[in-house]
């Protein structure tokens, strides 16, 4: 369901709060670029002086293999770093609503009253690729409001979530043990994006066994490219 952008702000003045670290700001702006409509274009015009080139880190992988756990975990470490964290967590859409159902978001307890960490969800609209179409426009707004990191989290329905490798400075492709045959779906996919690989859940017994497994479908791929 698109918002009702027609009383949204003069652009400019929307980025010079946002600039200034207005938390609320930044709501707005992120609102109107998820929106689109007539008010996303000057919108993304306003932002586009401010922009620095923020690195992304994407976060992919099959259903059920801890990528907001292992978000969570990477959001404590930078803090303690004093690094200001984005996250865009792309969420299965509600079919009642359109938005995003928000199930990644709640098992981020590491941005539970930190000013230096914002967490937006987004609906997948139905999008095949893992992302929402919006997370390039938002991206640019974390940029101009001075986060330091953006990790995007795709919404985890398989191998097609391949989109993130064009966005993601680096892309991170999670497995775990004991997902049946989602090693076998990743080779025709994922694993063709992924900068780093990692296998999660490791105290699992079979964890070596994918791990062995994801090392053996690496060198295979690497032998068919030369």
């Amino acid at each position: 369901m698109r918002a009702d952008t027609r009383d949204v702000e003069a652009p400019r003045d929307l980025v010079q709060r946002l600039i200034a670290g207005e938390r609320r700001a930044l709501a707005q702006a992120i609102t109107v670029l998820e929106a689109g409509g007539p008010a996303c274009s000057p919108l993304i015009a306003a932002l586009k002086p401010h922009l620095s080139g923020i690195s992304v880190i994407g976060i992919t992988g099959p259903p059920g293999a801890g990528k907001s756990t292992l978000v969570n975990a990477l959001l404590k470490r930078w803090r303690r770093q004093d690094l200001r964290i984005a996250v865009i967590a792309v969420d299965p859409s509600s079919p009642i609503s359109g938005g995003a159902i928000l199930g990644d978001r709640i098992r981020m307890d590491a941005a539970i009253d930190d000013d230096g960490i914002f967490v937006r969800s987004l609906g997948s609209a139905g999008h095949l690729g893992g992302l929402s179409p919006a997370a390039v426009r938002i991206i640019d707004a974390f940029d101009a409001a001075g986060f330091d990191l953006v990790l995007l989290e795709t919404v985890g329905t398989g191998q097609n979530e391949i989109d993130i490798a064009a966005v993601s400075n680096v892309a991170v492709v999670i497995a775990a043990p004991g997902l049946g045959d989602g090693i076998q779906a990743m080779k025709s996919g994922l694993l063709e994006i992924a900068d780093v690989l990692v296998v999660n859940k490791a105290d699992r017994p079979d964890a070596r066994r994918t791990a062995e497994q994801l090392a053996a479908a690496v060198s295979l791929r690497a032998g068919i490219g030369r």
